[in-house]
């Protein structure tokens, strides 16, 4: 006669670190979803056109320009302030010069969201 095999014990070693695995990547990925959203919409064709005069930013690794004038991230909407006509939406270009990264980009976006009004396309890198 065979006696019945035992059950093993459970382990709660593999429980807890299972456990533990999934609260870091929950943490972790909360995280992350703090941060600054950026609203992005691809170019479509010519809609029409504006009677508005265009701004081009030029933004590089350690500058930014506009029309060619050197200028920082604090004092843009006080310049684009300058540039807007009556009662028109501004278009803004922004061009992106050397390695600039995505940060510094997402840092440019923010402050252009900041003032109301713009029409901003950013052109592609060549």
């Amino acid at each position: 006669m065979r006696r019945p095999k035992a059950r093993r014990r459970l382990s709660m070693t593999s429980l807890i670190d299972v456990i533990f695995l999934l609260l870091l990547f929950f943490m972790l990925s909360s995280t992350f979803t703090r941060f600054a959203e950026v609203e992005l919409a691809a170019a479509g064709a010519g809609a029409g056109l504006s009677d508005a005069r265009p701004v081009f930013l030029r933004l590089t690794p350690g500058t930014l320009t506009v029309n060619g004038t050197e200028n920082t991230l604090a004092d843009l909407p006080a310049t684009l302030d300058t540039q807007r006509q009556e009662g028109a939406d501004l278009p803004v270009l922004v061009s992106l010069g050397g390695e600039v990264t995505s940060q510094r980009l997402t840092d440019l976006l923010v402050a252009l969201r900041a003032v109301p009004g713009l029409q901003v396309t950013v052109l592609g890198a060549a």
